[in-house]
């Protein structure tokens, strides 16, 4: 059987899922880190090296479930929100033509516990095929939803659910498939506790909420988060046939490795100049068509400051027009699912015309010297924007989004309401 041709039409959005420590859906998530909001918290029972309190932000689902077995029912609940969002009827769907790309996360090892002698908060037989296997989600997605296209789990650290995204596209631009499911899920565990405290990549402060804060001189490091979410990735003929509404194109995505270091970063930051400019081309855009970049912006001293140099070579004197902020201050570190995550609210932030700010910037790092959106976002009505992750391991990733303007098909920008 011949595969498809190379699809030439644009690859679009047109579902969104999302939950995370602020919201369990997706308009409640949005809402609070456009007004600044978190919930970060003290983890009980969690210390650092030092006998700090390990600081995280927690998903609650109304349903006692701890660490890495949230992971299912978060990606169960943000991938039925994407598939309504999108308004799609999977009765339509031809099965062999619907992917499903759904990141890696701590697979459940509650049987090794049990072994160990250790205390699992449940007494019963556990699913073999749940133990340690990273692809559990993708599998329980891809038969929830019947998708018999292509089923493809990356672990490429916390660049995997953004990984997810530039693979449906691919996959969808490859002829493999018209549509696909796409995203990631993950939770604070125990073992990514021990192993990044052993790391001392963990930010620590008196009051929780003031832990995570990028781009600031006092910046300490990284705070961990929960949450999932998903996509509906379709080829535009597929979507304007079925009626869907578009949030936005994937104009460009691309990925790059540096291979550097395991959890330093390249401070020259060449890989990550080489990688913009990679997707901007692609996309056929300039610097200065960039209204918003959704910053990997961990909070740690050296992240920040690669991430900085890298986006000030390419932007340069252009960089004026961009607003660029890190999510992480209001949502935490999301693990494998954060690239999704923040994709999902660099395409809300596009469809309301409006950059979310960063929070706890009130001490700017002379390096990060662009517009981070300090404390407070901002009405922005852009085109274009960047959502870029660098990953441990040297896994870098960009995906630039371009707003979908038809009135028949997209979403037109909310009036901006003057203060009285």
């Amino acid at each position: 059987m011949s595969m498809k041709p190379i699809v030439r039409e644009p690859i679009v959005i047109t579902g969104i899922g999302l939950l995370a420590s602020v919201g369990l859906d997706r308009e409640t998530v949005w809402q609070a880190v456009r007004n600044g909001e978190s919930q970060f918290k003290y983890l009980n029972g969690m210390r650092g090296i030092d006998d700090n309190e390990i600081v995280g932000a927690t998903v609650d689902l109304g349903v006692p479930l701890e660490g890495r077995l949230k992971v299912l029912p978060m990606c169960e609940r943000v991938a039925d929100e994407a598939i309504r969002d999108a308004n799609l009827d999977l009765s339509l769907v031809d099965p062999r033509r619907f992917g499903c790309m759904v990141a890696s996360h701590m697979g459940d090892v509650r049987w090794v516990d049990q072994q160990l002698g250790l205390p699992t908060g449940d007494t019963g037989n556990f699913n073999w095929w749940e133990q340690w296997l990273p692809d559990t989600a993708c599998t329980m997605l891809a038969r929830r939803y019947g998708a018999l296209g292509p089923k493809i789990c990356h672990s490429t650290a916390c660049a995997s659910s953004l990984v997810s995204i530039l693979t449906a596209a691919r996959s969808i631009r490859d002829g493999q498939c018209d549509i696909a499911l796409a995203g990631g899920g993950d939770s604070i565990d125990p073992l990514f506790v021990a192993s990044f405290n052993q790391m001392r990549v963990l930010a620590t402060d008196d009051d929780p909420n003031r832990a995570c804060r990028p781009f600031d001189k006092t910046r300490k490091g990284f705070v961990f988060g929960e949450g999932a979410a998903m996509f509906v990735v379709e080829r535009l003929g597929h979507a304007l046939r079925r009626g869907a509404r578009i949030y936005a194109q994937i104009s460009s995505a691309k990925s790059l490795a540096q291979a550097h270091h395991v959890t330093s970063l390249d401070t020259e930051s060449d890989a990550l100049v080489h990688l913009m400019g990679l997707a901007l081309d692609e996309a056929h855009l300039d610097p200065a068509d960039i209204g918003y970049i959704n910053a990997h912006g961990t909070g740690t001293v050296q992240n920040d400051a690669a991430e900085a140099k890298g986006i000030r070579q390419v932007f340069g004197t252009d960089i004026g027009h961009t607003c660029v902020s890190a999510t992480k201050s209001s949502l935490g570190h999301m693990l494998s699912s954060a690239g999704a995550a923040e994709l999902a609210i660099t395409a809300l932030a596009m469809r309301d015309g409006f950059a979310p700010p960063t929070l706890n910037l009130n001490d700017p790092d002379p390096v990060c010297n662009f517009d981070c959106l300090p404390l407070v976002g901002r009405h922005n009505q852009f085109q274009h924007a960047l959502k870029l992750s660098l990953a441990f391991g040297g896994h870098l990733v960009a995906v630039l989004l371009s707003r979908w303007d038809d009135a028949a098909t997209g979403y037109a920008y909310p009036a901006i309401r003057k203060a009285a």
